[in-house]
């Protein structure tokens, strides 16, 4: 079996919640492009890293059906993991830093796959919504706190793989902070939590605190 990791990226303020990534730390054990897509649909995280190069930061990313030149939770997960100044994708070269117990990345939001931003009236209802049929990627959202940037979201990938909501969804972050122009304090999924920050010439900083599972 091949060796990996377990991270809990985007936690709770308690340490909980978070989504969980499997990052294999040699990617040349598992070299093919196919090879991956298999082991990542075999392990049934919402993503799965494969390190091609770690001192340099150089990273592969699948869902359990598809490759991704770019996403959010990976992106801080990997970069904590290998503490590496960057984060190189198919994408682009995703900046990183630590600052205390969060994990940072700067990205631009062209480089996120499309998500459906669908805003709702209240934090109650954003927590009654049920997982919709398979179709378009939903990032439902709502404003707990609009004065204070304060976000309850949650994110339904629509796709029928196992993964009917995405506990923490750093590229929907992304793209919803581009859209307000704002800095955010979202709160996803069970309990976990984003934060972002917009930055000069179109890049967002996403960070969250970062827990070795396994």
């Amino acid at each position: 079996m091949t060796d990996y990791d377990v991270l809990r990226v985007f936690s709770g303020p308690g340490g909980g919640y978070g989504n969980e990534l499997g990052v294999v730390r040699d990617g040349s054990t598992v070299p093919e492009r196919s090879d991956r897509q298999a082991l990542a649909a075999k392990l049934g995280f919402s993503e799965t890293v494969f390190v091609d190069d770690p001192e340099r930061g150089v990273i592969d990313i699948y869902t359990p059906t598809l490759r991704l030149p770019f996403a959010g939770h990976p992106c801080v997960g990997t970069a904590w993991l290998l503490d590496v100044p960057e984060i190189v994708t198919p994408a682009g070269v995703v900046g990183a830093r630590q600052d205390g117990e969060f994990s940072w990345i700067e990205a631009l939001p062209e480089w996120a796959p499309p998500r459906t931003l669908r805003q709702y009236a209240t934090a109650a209802e954003v927590d009654g919504l049920k997982v919709p049929p398979p179709g378009e990627w939903i990032y439902a959202w709502a404003w707990e706190d609009e004065a204070a940037g304060r976000i309850r979201a949650r994110g339904f990938p629509g796709r029928d793989d196992g993964i009917d909501e995405d506990e923490a969804t750093g590229a929907a972050a992304l793209l919803l902070t581009a859209r307000l122009g704002r800095a955010l304090n979202i709160t996803q999924g069970a309990g976990s939590q984003i934060l972002t920050a917009p930055q000069p010439e179109g890049w967002v900083e996403i960070g969250g605190r970062v827990f070795l599972e396994r």
